[in-house]
């Protein structure tokens, strides 16, 4: 197993790392819209905060050498199931490649945010 860190990426707020490399496959750990910079929350709507995460993703994925194509699953939280659509429009600009997913509202998560995302990809 290697571990990834990218410092154009938060880090992790816990004890865990920003993604895990192992048998041809990236496992990312779940991205809120925090700004790497500043370490801020990245707009106060679902759009803008989608678009931190995804991102956040990016930064991860070429860090390991990969890139949002190779990505075969994403498993996605909402704060707020009224989302969803909003959530949707900007996420088909990043997953272009249509991964298998999973979403879910969820009572709260980190920081207050609206959305989180993990992914798993090829290398």
């Amino acid at each position: 197993m290697k571990i990834i860190s990218t410092d154009k990426a938060p880090g992790a707020l816990g004890p865990y790392s920003q993604a895990i490399i192992s048998g041809g496959f990236i496992f990312a750990s779940g991205q809120i819209a925090l700004n790497p910079v500043s370490g801020a929350i990245a707009g106060n709507t679902i759009q803008e905060q989608t678009h931190q995460v995804c991102r956040n993703i990016r930064a991860i994925l070429e860090e390991a050498g990969t890139d949002m194509s190779k990505v075969v699953k994403t498993t996605c939280f909402l704060a707020y199931m009224g989302d969803f659509d909003s959530f949707n429009a900007v996420y088909a600009g990043y997953f272009t490649g249509k991964p298998a997913r999973s979403c879910v509202a969820v009572k709260e998560l980190p920081k207050g945010v609206l959305c989180e995302i993990e992914v798993i990809a090829e290398l």
